[in-house]
């Protein structure tokens, strides 16, 4: 299979180097030195599923790779604004597009591109970073991405998702092919979107805010209130959505940090808009109250394009 990788950071480039170590031809999209490590070295994956180099294009000029059969887009969503008009440049007529980024509006804003017709939607759940261009460290052991369908649902997955999810496996991806990406992704969203705001808002690990019975209460409130939201949008949530969220944080590890604590801690920018923000934005088009997390929202918003700057008074 043909697949280009636009964004092969932590995560992109992580699967991206499993696809190429299977045999796939793969093409990393990608800028800076990181491209020029890649193009020189190769893209080099530390895990504790074995080291490998991956070794694949990456053009400086995309629209000189012809179209492949899936694009994987990877990067920071704050980079649509330059990477989704890549997808016009590259993509053919059968050309599949899988988005692997945070939130729940990546799908939607990808088919405002190029159409719905090309878009699955995914997740991926992997602790991985960029430890000098050209190097991914992978951490613990989950490297894991759900999929499926996102604008035509169905009762089981579709064959062209089966068809991915085969070749994931095959290159040794924990691919679980769901039928409705939506309800997967949005039971990730509303973890994610509570859990990273109060890590970065308080700068302290997950154990911080669920071992305080105040902060804890808060958290929960706002897994409530995404709850909500996700109900509004038509959403086919399961029943017991608290109950599994108050599971999950009792096996999460007390020192981890969220993404966006990370990011907020290096200076960077954050994805405060398509977490945080997009709660509050489909929240008003509802109707339906979301008083903690747009208080968050608020707390982080400054923030979103790297550190604030001292006004003068």
């Amino acid at each position: 299979m043909r697949i280009a990788i636009i964004g092969p950071g932590a995560v992109g480039g992580y699967f991206g180097a499993r696809l190429a170590a299977a045999g796939h031809e793969v093409l990393f999209i990608a800028r800076g030195a990181h491209r020029r490590a890649i193009m020189e070295r190769g893209l080099l994956v530390w895990s504790p599923f074995g080291d490998l180099v991956a070794r694949g294009a990456a053009p400086e000029d995309p629209s000189e790779i012809g179209p492949p059969d899936l694009v994987i887009l990877a990067v920071k969503t704050y980079d649509n604004a330059t990477a989704l008009p890549l997808l016009r440049t590259i993509a053919g007529p059968d050309t599949v597009v899988l988005t692997l980024q945070n939130g729940v509006d990546s799908a939607e804003e990808i088919a405002t591109v190029i159409g719905e017709a090309p878009v699955l939607g995914g997740t991926a759940y992997i602790a991985a970073a960029i430890r000098a261009p050209g190097l991914i460290e992978h951490t613990g052991r989950y490297h894991r991405i759900v999929f499926g369908e996102w604008f035509r649902p169905g009762s089981e997955p579709s064959p062209r998702a089966a068809a991915i999810g085969a070749v994931l496996t095959e290159a040794g991806v924990v691919a679980e092919v769901v039928p409705d990406a939506r309800v997967a992704i949005w039971e990730k969203f509303i973890y994610l979107a509570p859990l990273a705001a109060f890590t970065a808002a308080t700068r302290l690990p997950t154990g911080a805010t669920w071992n305080d019975p105040v902060l804890r209460a808060q958290f929960m409130g706002a897994v409530r209130e995404v709850v909500a939201v996700g109900e509004a949008e038509g959403i086919p949530l399961a029943a017991g959505q608290e109950t599994r969220i108050e599971r999950l944080m009792q096996v999460v590890l007390p020192g981890m940090r969220s993404s966006m604590l990370i990011d907020l801690s290096a200076g960077k920018r954050l994805e405060v808009e398509t977490l945080q923000g997009a709660v509050v934005r489909r929240a008003a088009r509802h109707g339906v109250p979301v008083p903690i997390m747009t208080t968050l929202y608020a707390v982080l918003k400054p923030w979103a394009d790297g550190p604030v700057t001292t006004w003068a008074s």
